[in-house]
């Protein structure tokens, strides 16, 4: 897809499984299992899901998945798939080497995961070549995470890029890069950036946790992993209603059936119009 001066690709890094009521909070599973069937063990598919953008002599990763860091255990409970990345990276003509930038949404783990990886026993940047960027408000959060979101906050997979000296720690919604803007969301959890590619006519916004998938579009359906409920509501509003009176795409890191989506105004509200893969 052509956004303006940018090209944007869907990067899947992994796949893996989250329990269903978590995904979808209080909505009730007779409800969300019609497009989200869940397992024996009440899991749903997930997508990691990266958007890369490129142009105006970037190479730029939005978020790096789970990574292929963690012990058979938790590749069993997750149902980890082996990593697709590098893979979906030469379908765009890259390698992991070749990426300028990495725009890390949040540092928890089934975004930040990827970013870094172990070489011979040693943890170091997955992209060698790249700066990473995050919000210092989460990165803040991330070292001194709360009770409930400790297990999510791994310091394996972001310290090594502060050693490396790759981790650049952003104040705000800036324009990172031209056309290229950073938007705060702190209602799933402190200091999340989501990203938005500007175009003439469209824009693209990588939606990160606050809409994680296409099922998650009515403003009622929250995952439970959000620490503030009726605030993510609020923000989920005012990004919609800006996203259909300009044109916006959703794009879905978590959604395994679709990269992303278009949205319609009716007598209900702001609805998805159509889902579809980019690549």
């Amino acid at each position: 897809m052509k956004i303006g001066q940018y090209e944007i690709f869907a990067i899947e890094c992994e796949r893996f499984a989250l329990d269903g009521g978590a995904m979808f909070g209080t909505v009730p599973k007779v409800l969300w299992e019609k497009t989200n069937p869940a397992d024996e063990k009440n899991r749903i598919d997930m997508s990691a899901r990266a958007m890369l953008i490129k142009g105006n002599g970037k190479h730029i990763l939005v978020d790096t998945g789970m990574g292929q860091k963690w012990d058979e255990k938790a590749r069993g409970m997750y149902k980890i798939s082996n990593s697709f990345l590098e893979k979906n990276l030469s379908k765009a003509g890259l390698t992991p080497d070749d990426i300028t930038d990495v725009i890390l949404t949040h540092l928890h783990f089934d975004h930040a995961g990827g970013a870094v990886k172990s070489v011979e026993g040693k943890l170091v940047p997955t992209f060698k070549n790249a700066t990473y960027y995050v919000q210092e408000a989460n990165y803040q959060w991330a070292i001194n995470p709360n009770a409930r979101e400790r297990a999510s906050y791994l310091k394996e997979n972001f310290i090594p890029l502060l050693e490396a000296d790759k981790l650049k720690r952003i104040d705000g919604e800036i324009e990172l890069f031209p056309d290229i803007h950073l938007i705060i969301s702190n209602a799933h959890t402190h200091g999340q950036q989501l990203v938005r590619v500007k175009g003439e006519d469209k824009s693209i916004c990588y939606c990160g946790d606050l809409i994680p998938t296409a099922t998650h579009i009515p403003l009622p359906w929250v995952m439970g992993y959000d620490l503030y409920p009726l605030e993510i509501m609020n923000e989920k509003k005012k990004l919609l209603e800006q996203a259909v009176d300009e044109n916006w795409i959703l794009f879905f890191e978590h959604d395994p059936y679709a990269d992303a989506a278009d949205l319609v105004k009716n007598e209900k509200g702001i609805a998805k119009k159509s889902t579809f893969f980019l690549n």
